[in-house]
């Protein structure tokens, strides 16, 4: 083999890993994102992701569990029929339940 084929082979080795590396960096947050969805009124108090409602800056800001207006990442398509304490349920909208004092 000549030093050119060498350097010719080695060359597309780096760039077929190159563009695997961008493809998996590009593609993989997004399919994560896509395999969750927000639902609102499941997070214990502290731990939701965003959104806990006037008074609140975002992620761990909830005041209350299952408080209704701040919401936490889910699997898609779980969020209205996980299993909460007493009637709650989840909702893809914020709720007017359970709201701090």
């Amino acid at each position: 083999m000549s030093t050119k084929t060498i350097l010719n082979a080695s060359t597309l080795a780096s760039a077929v890993a190159l563009a695997v590396t961008a493809t998996t960096f590009i593609a993989g947050p997004a399919a994560a994102d896509e395999a969750k969805e927000k639902c609102y009124g499941v997070a214990l108090a502290g731990q939701n992701d965003c959104a806990a409602g006037p008074g609140t800056t975002c992620a761990g800001t909830s005041k209350v569990d299952y408080q209704g207006n701040s919401w936490k990442y889910v699997a898609k398509g779980t969020c209205m029929t996980m299993k909460l304490p007493g009637d709650r349920m989840g909702s893809m909208e914020a709720l007017t339940r359970d709201l701090p004092a």
